[in-house]
């Protein structure tokens, strides 16, 4: 609410323990070498059991899918985005993704430096082996970064990222975004499929903190393809635009409330 009020929309709001900075010798983006291959097929196998644990004990709940005909007609690679307020709702957009979206197409998922570097306690192999990207703030793993980037996009896989960029714990409304998403899309020819999850209170499940979990539908909504007449500045804007304008439609729609930032205008 402070951060709502003062206009820090993009400001992480956890308090995330401090992390070093992921040098180039330090992660091996195409799974090149055989240790990193075998350490992803048995970490993958058992972070499926661990996401099926999630939704059998009702504690991420998937209420819904809609709009998963916009992912007909897909058939190269796409870059997913979506609302970023929760640990486990990537694990959703992952399960609807697989049960809907054609098949043969691997998920990976773009991570904050920190995330990999000092990743949480028990999600350390999640983060470094599960077709996790993760940013850096070093230049020259960037480049590293953008090189399998390039690999990733001109294969049939998804790739989802958030252009809200930091974490804000339920919070229900869309956040402004940041260019990220959009640059990717556009410098690599890619989609971008929006997604936007709405939530609301569970009555008969109750979180570890006592309040009620979040029951969860996402919304599929149609493909963004890159403006080819416009100059790529102004292409990444018009994606990024479209993309902003498609969640709040359904916030608005969903909630029934106009979308209101207590700032009156977000900075």
């Amino acid at each position: 609410e402070q951060y709502e009020q003062e206009g820090n929309v993009d400001t992480d709001v956890e308090n995330d323990p401090p992390s070093k900075v992921l040098l180039p010798d330090e992660i091996d983006y195409k799974r090149k070498k055989l240790k990193n291959k075998i350490a992803r097929f048995f970490v993958s196998k058992y972070a499926e059991k661990a996401m099926d644990g999630l939704i059998a004990n009702n504690q991420l709940i998937i209420k819904e899918v809609k709009g998963v005909e916009n992912l007909e007609g897909i058939k190269g690679s796409a870059f997913i985005t979506s609302n970023h307020f929760h640990p486990f709702e990537n694990i959703a957009i992952y399960k609807a993704f697989q049960k809907y979206a054609p098949k043969k197409k691997g998920f990976y998922r773009v991570i904050r430096e920190g995330n990999y570097t000092a990743p949480p306690k028990g999600f350390d192999q999640f983060f470094r082996h599960c077709n996790t990207l993760p940013l850096s703030s070093s230049p020259n793993t960037m480049k590293k970064f953008f090189e399998a980037l390039e690999v990733i996009t001109k294969k049939n896989n998804y790739i989802l990222i958030y252009p809200e960029q930091y974490m804000w714990w339920n919070y229900r409304k869309p956040r402004p975004f940041k260019d990220g998403a959009f640059k990717f899309a556009c410098k690599y020819n890619v989609p971008v499929i929006p997604c936007f999850i709405t939530m609301e209170d569970s009555k008969e499940h109750i979180d570890g903190d006592g309040l009620p979990v979040q029951e969860y539908t996402i919304h599929i909504m149609k493909p963004i393809y890159k403006d080819d007449s416009l100059s790529m500045k102004e292409a990444i804007q018009k994606m990024k635009n479209q993309n902003f304008e498609m969640c709040k439609n359904v916030y608005e729609k969903v909630y029934g409330k106009e979308l209101k930032y207590t700032t009156g205008e977000s900075k």
